[in-house]
């Protein structure tokens, strides 16, 4: 095995394990709220709303999962559908205000435990991190691995 396979090896085990970790860790920082539906909550928050079909689409997922957890956000109270005001046949989905508050809970949370985790590392490091994470993320087609 050469030093890039190797490193592939390496980088694939560790963002399996990573992925393993947020997703357990997600019900700690909020018990009624999921790994997908903070993500979909923090994508409606950045967009300014959007439809369930761009949900689907930005995340590579089948438009039933996204309905399952839009039904779900929804009896919740975190999210609402306002008609889109350039076109009253579709619909939008935004966050409501109990949305916006768990949502800014959870990303306090998970900020304080990502600094308490990197807390010993250089600047430098941090730097290249960042770097290499959002490299690795702009390859990624469909918002997903």
């Amino acid at each position: 095995m050469t030093a890039a396979e190797s490193a592939v090896e390496t980088i694939q085990r560790e963002m399996t394990a990573f992925a393993r970790r947020a997703r357990a860790s997600a019900g700690r920082m909020h018990p009624e709220l999921s790994l997908v539906s903070y993500t979909l909550l923090g994508h409606l928050e950045e967009r300014d709303g959007c439809r369930a079909t761009d949900l689907a689409s930005h995340y590579a997922l089948d438009k039933s999962t996204v309905s399952r957890q839009v039904g779900a956000l929804e009896r919740a109270g975190l999210i609402e559908r306002r008609l889109a005001p350039d076109d009253h046949r579709v619909q939008v989905l935004h966050l409501t205000d109990a949305g916006r508050e768990i949502l800014a809970q959870v990303t306090r949370s998970r900020r304080a435990a990502f600094r308490e985790r990197l807390d010993d590392w250089p600047e430098d490091d941090l730097v290249r991190f960042a770097a290499y994470l959002e490299r690795y993320n702009a390859g990624a087609v469909g918002g997903t691995e």
